[in-house]
């Protein structure tokens, strides 16, 4: 992928591509969050966010979470960057080894829960006195 912009429908077919042959980790990951299961927040996967495609991410609360294989420890620098450019635009972005994903669901749901919790926008206050009855 590079650091050159994506052209959107690139973006979005190089994503799609990447929906269809997703890693064990990542579709491990995805039953636990998906539908709205963990804490009512809605996750998207392999979603095109500025000049990237991240993993997974749900924008409210702004949050992509990145599932990291070996590959990954040689491109930290990219990461770096990608990472920044994504924090910049308002996003946390969480990391999580592949390995984690097998060994430790249970904890990377839980760092994933907790961040969703102290991050989710406050519910609608009530009506005021007379509002919505009829």
């Amino acid at each position: 992928m590079g650091d050159v912009a994506m052209e959107r429908p690139v973006a979005d077919d190089r994503a799609r591509t990447l929906r269809n042959n997703c890693t064990h980790a990542e579709a491990r990951l995805w039953r636990y969050i998906r539908n709205r299961q963990l804490e009512g927040v809605k996750f998207r996967r392999q979603q095109p966010l500025e000049n990237y495609i991240v993993d997974f991410v749900s924008f409210s609360p702004k949050l992509v979470v990145e599932l990291d294989g070996g590959q990954h420890q040689e491109r930290q620098r990219y990461d770096a960057k990608r990472d920044a450019c994504l924090r910049l635009n308002g996003f946390t972005v969480l990391r999580f080894w592949d390995n984690e994903i097998f060994t430790n669901i249970e904890g990377v749901l839980e760092v994933i829960r907790a961040h969703c919790l102290t991050h989710l926008p406050p519910p609608p206050g009530p009506l005021p006195q007379g509002e919505g009855e009829r």
